[in-house]
């Protein structure tokens, strides 16, 4: 009985300070140093939110740019692509089978998006990042996209690649990851060109 009282107090002190006291600090810190991101880097156009620049969007729609693979699935564990809430890799081995036919079919779905494209498919539009919300997509990975996406629009290509260029963004401290191009954000400048 005497040791149950201090195990209860250190108990009680310790849910006290690491389950209330440190995860309010953090966020009040967050929110004073870092209000944007804290809130979720949220993209808010003409009033209306349009996603977060954390968190990449499903679409197969031609006339826009599109993002990588998503692995997620809904809580029945249907495919669900770009499911924040259920953020995932498919945790299958390079050598499954099933990373094949996710690939093959996304290169024939670009392939009948843009059937003159007769490029080679960057690598990360047809795999998976290891969340399964990688908003990013390489350089390489847009510049394949502009044909396309200029054909639908009736854009003139030169001004596409300019947007990519524009919306490319450097190694981070110029020497950490590599140089990425994040989809929304380009999609959203995407819709304000006439």
């Amino acid at each position: 009985m005497a040791l149950l009282r201090p195990a209860l107090v250190f108990a009680a002190a310790f849910s006290v300070l690491c389950g209330l006291a440190y995860p309010l600090s953090v966020t009040g810190i967050g929110l004073v140093a870092f209000p944007r991101q804290a809130r979720g880097s949220l993209l808010v156009r003409e009033g209306r939110l349009r996603g977060s620049e954390l968190i990449g969007q499903h679409t197969e729609d031609p006339g826009y740019f599109w993002g990588r693979l998503s692995a997620t699935q809904d809580a029945e564990g249907r495919p669900l692509p770009t499911n924040a809430a259920n953020s995932s890799g498919s945790n299958l081995a390079p050598s499954h089978p099933e990373l094949r036919k996710h690939a093959e079919r996304r290169i024939a779905a670009l392939r009948q998006a843009d059937p003159s494209n007769t490029s080679t498919v960057p690598a990360d539009l047809v795999t998976a990042s290891a969340s399964g919300l990688d908003p990013h997509i390489s350089p390489a990975a847009a510049a394949y996209q502009v044909p396309r996406v200029a054909r639908v629009r009736h854009l003139d290509p030169e001004k596409l690649r300019t947007l990519v260029r524009a919306h490319t963004r450097d190694r981070t401290l110029g020497f950490i990851g590599e140089p990425c191009v994040n989809v929304l954000e380009l999609n959203l400048a995407l819709e304000s060109m006439r």
